[in-house]
């Protein structure tokens, strides 16, 4: 499997050039994306997704619904902090509408064809209990990023017919551009969580699916070309040094710079 995901390309280009850790690399320079495909939710899916949080997490507070989809309709489920779970825990439920274009010669447990993607806040993250407050604070760029780029990873292999797995890098831009003017963070890492229960990082929902959760790890350029250069589980080590958790932290050192 990829260990390492920096933009895709379509099935059909030339093969990927290599990282130094000898994983390929996807590349999006001079590809579009799929023509527009409006999409629905999938009812079933969302519910089952739904189910799944709540029996898990615990309940959703709000689900942040798109207006417009194209490839895949995705929502954003949002569990609150609880004592179990003192963070906010943001899921995606949509992206597992359509299988991925995983490699052929990969086997469903190195690359799962169908996936949902979290991403973990702290808990004075400015996410409002009312409704009716929740445009305004998106407006601040520092607050929505994290939403916008589980939106933009949830569509991303439908767009490109590509595929994300563990270990997957995608950076902002070719430069890893910090996310957000508060943060260095500037690439997406995919890993399982730490914080979340194991029962909740694969969901069964027939024989032929079965839904892999990933968890976004937002980390800094320097540590992407750690993993670039010798591998994921080398950057994982400098993780547990560190004791780098899985909540988002915006000025956590860079375990790259040891």
């Amino acid at each position: 499997m990829a260990d390492s995901l920096n933009s895709p390309t379509r099935p059909g280009q030339d093969e990927p050039e290599l990282t130094p850790a000898g994983s390929p690399i996807y590349r999006s320079e001079g590809s579009e994306p799929a023509p527009l495909e409006l999409a629905n939710g999938n009812d079933a899916t969302i519910s089952a997704i739904a189910d799944h949080i709540e029996r898990h997490l615990g309940p959703v507070s709000g689900v942040y619904h798109e207006l417009l989809s194209d490839k895949v309709h995705l929502d954003v489920h949002v569990v609150p902090p609880s004592t179990d779970f003192p963070f906010y825990a943001l899921i995606t439920s949509g992206m597992s509408d359509r299988p991925m274009s995983v490699p052929p010669e990969a086997s469903p447990a190195d690359a799962p064809p169908f996936a949902e993607l979290c991403l973990l806040l702290p808990s004075t993250w400015n996410i409002p209990d009312d409704p009716a407050d929740i445009a305004t604070a998106f407006e601040d760029e520092n607050v929505y990023w994290p939403i916008r780029w589980l939106k933009r990873l949830a569509r991303l292999p439908h767009e490109y017919g590509t595929w994300l797995g563990f270990g997957h890098t995608v950076p902002n831009g070719e430069e890893a551009t910090p996310f957000a003017g508060n943060t260095e963070l500037g690439c997406m890492l995919l890993l399982t969580a730490l914080s979340l229960p194991d029962e909740f990082q694969t969901l069964v929902v027939s024989p032929e699916k079965t839904v892999q959760f990933y968890t976004l790890y937002p980390i800094y350029r320097e540590e992407m070309a750690l993993k670039m250069a010798q591998g994921v589980d080398a950057l994982i080590d400098q993780f547990e040094v560190y004791d780098t958790r899985d909540v988002l932290d915006l000025t956590r050192p860079n375990t790259a710079l040891a």
